[in-house]
């Protein structure tokens, strides 16, 4: 009989799948309950992002938290890394301590200022044409223990399964159409923070404040109010990086 604890992550990631609108949502909740899960097995915080690979390159598409995806957008923009080779060769790559790694001497240094002391990428084959990682990182070197390790692969595999059972993540075209149109979102957010930022002289979380407030009171979802100060800014409309 299948153990009632190995059944509860496929469960819980089924049950974010109905609720999900889209796929950035489902890989939202996905990331959240991977770092959940794998802090669990390690007795210690980890936290976890989502790369994606559609077209051209690996893109962060959700993670546990923001913190988790501006790590992930560091060895984006290094452009190499554990997450990155494990998207790769489709196999998982540990970073056991940025201090004694020399794979990657740009990646660990950041990683290192940023506190994360050990990472690990495990790879999810979505089908022939895209592909996804879980990025994990830790703020204490050797996290990552063959416990450790195989949790996070077998959540990696109950994530994989749910993908493959997904009518709502659909097919690969539908799914690049999703994750574009809430790229575009995000990166119009980020843009109008930074406008928001120097007008103000303020804070990102102030400046989030002052945008959401505008929102709220216009009655508009966020992301439209922030492309269309953007647009009149620019007089263009917001690009990602699946435009390039």
């Amino acid at each position: 009989m299948p153990n009632s604890m190995e059944n509860e992550p496929i469960e819980q990631l089924q049950s974010i799948l109905v609720g999900a609108e889209n796929a950035v949502e489902f890989l939202t909740g996905l990331a959240g309950l991977a770092a959940a899960a794998v802090s669990e097995a390690a007795g210690d915080d980890v936290e976890c992002a989502v790369t994606l690979k559609l077209r051209r390159k690996p893109t962060t598409v959700a993670g546990s938290s923001q913190r988790a995806m501006e790590l992930d957008e560091i060895e984006q923009a290094v452009g190499d890394g554990p997450c990155i080779q494990a998207l790769r060769e489709m196999s998982p790559v540990i970073i056991d301590d940025v201090s004694e790694d020399p794979r990657w001497p740009e990646l660990t240094r950041r990683f290192a200022e940023a506190n994360v002391r050990s990472s690990l990428g495990v790879p999810l084959d979505i089908n022939g044409e895209a592909s996804a990682a879980l990025n994990f990182f830790a703020s204490k070197p050797g996290v990552f223990t063959a416990n450790v390790y195989d949790k996070a692969v077998g959540f990696a595999g109950a994530a994989h399964n749910t993908l493959h059972l997904s009518v709502r993540i659909g097919t690969a075209q539908s799914r690049a159409e999703d994750l574009e149109a809430a790229m575009q979102s995000r990166t119009a957010i980020n843009l109008a923070c930074g406008v928001i930022m120097a007008q103000n002289r303020c804070s990102q979380a102030e400046a989030m404040e002052i945008l959401t407030k505008v929102s709220s009171n216009r009655n508009r979802k966020l992301r439209d109010v922030a492309a269309e100060l953007i647009e009149q800014l620019s007089g263009d409309s917001i690009r990602t990086h699946f435009d390039r």
